[in-house]
């Protein structure tokens, strides 16, 4: 892949609680120079994030019930009718993992469906949290994902215990088939690993590293 054709598939992230205006108007210029696919900043910074790139292709992603997905799902509803209202124009949600672990697979999709109504044909990620299933419990949240219509499913939030690995991307593509994206968060730092989520069936990646990526170096970033 050429290497803009890379820069297409990265969701350049800043989700840290304490980031600053400066910060993100360096993600936003950094953005703008590479032209990443999105930034993917937490809703309060939506507005400024869309003001800042207004015209420049790059798309602005932002996250709902983030990071524990533990919120309701009317209030994930209306995050997400506020954040496209704001200039959002991707969603990445957090599934109601504790229901899933459950085994309350009808409420994981109908939690999952109501965002996806809310977006109305904004792009809607799905964030599953592997490293908190079993590989069972990956392939039923996959599932649900997939019959609530949502576009594409995303290994982690890069705020609990592990990221995406090459084995999980592989395990969700094959359970989503080829027609529903898949994005890697967490934990790729460097053309190396992104190349082996390409392999795996990764159509996306999340990462902070996205400058480092694109230099051909190593981040130390733990997003």
């Amino acid at each position: 892949m050429t290497t803009p054709q890379l820069a297409k598939m990265i969701d350049h992230t800043l989700l840290r609680a304490d980031a600053t205006r400066n910060e993100l108007t360096k993600l936003t210029e950094e953005a703008k120079q590479y032209q990443f696919a999105s930034v993917c900043v937490n809703p309060g910074w939506v507005s400024y994030a869309a003001e800042q790139l207004k015209g420049t292709g790059v798309d602005i992603c932002t996250v709902i019930g983030f990071p524990l997905g533990a919120s309701t799902s009317e209030t994930k509803a209306f995050e997400t009718k506020d954040a496209i209202a704001k200039g959002a124009t991707e969603v990445d949600m957090v599934i109601n993992i504790g229901a899933l672990k459950d085994g309350k697979d009808d409420v994981v999709e109908q939690d999952i469906r109501a965002v996806v109504e809310a977006a109305a044909g904004t792009l809607v990620k799905v964030i599953i949290e592997t490293c908190l299933l079993t590989d069972d419990e990956k392939v039923r949240a996959c599932q649900a994902a997939v019959r609530a219509g949502a576009d594409f499913v995303k290994t982690s939030t890069g705020f609990s215990t592990g990221g995406a690995t090459s084995e999980d991307i592989a395990l969700m593509r094959r359970t989503v088939g080829p027609d529903v994206g898949v994005k890697a968060s967490g934990g790729v730092r460097s053309l190396e690993d992104m190349q082996k989520m390409i392999e795996a069936g990764a159509t996306r990646i999340g990462a902070s590293s996205g400058v480092k990526i694109m230099q051909g170096g190593q981040s130390t970033s733990s997003y």
